[in-house]
């Protein structure tokens, strides 16, 4: 009687082990490259440039550079509204390179 599935002698098939070594290889890579993405840095201007915020790829706000010209005691709410918009334009840079990233090394597979 003929044997039922399995592997010709009993063993692991070459494409298995290295279809493992390419995954592991690939999570490598993959944690390399988000360690520098959360290391690297992203500007974006508010309010005609009165307003610069820096933050990492980690989403890590590091510096907020505000114009004198943009410091109004009379709206405060619009300087408040600029730094907002300025780390979200940094943020959503991060986040754009990150999936770029992403699909570079997955190569568009779905997860």
């Amino acid at each position: 009687m003929a044997k039922r599935g399995g592997f010709p002698g009993g063993g692991m098939p070459g494409g298995y082990a290295n279809m493992l070594k390419q995954a592991q290889r690939m999570q490598r890579q993959m944690e390399q490259s988000q360690k520098e993405l959360e290391e690297k840095e992203y500007t974006a201007k508010a309010g005609g440039g009165a307003v610069e915020a820096t933050v990492t790829g980690g989403k890590a706000v590091k510096k907020i550079k505000i114009s004198p010209d943009a410091v109004d005691p009379e709206d405060v709410e619009m300087l408040e509204d600029m730094i907002v918009a300025a780390i979200a334009e940094a943020q959503a840079a991060a986040d754009a390179d990150s999936e770029a990233m992403l699909g570079k090394m997955t190569g568009g597979l779905p997860f």
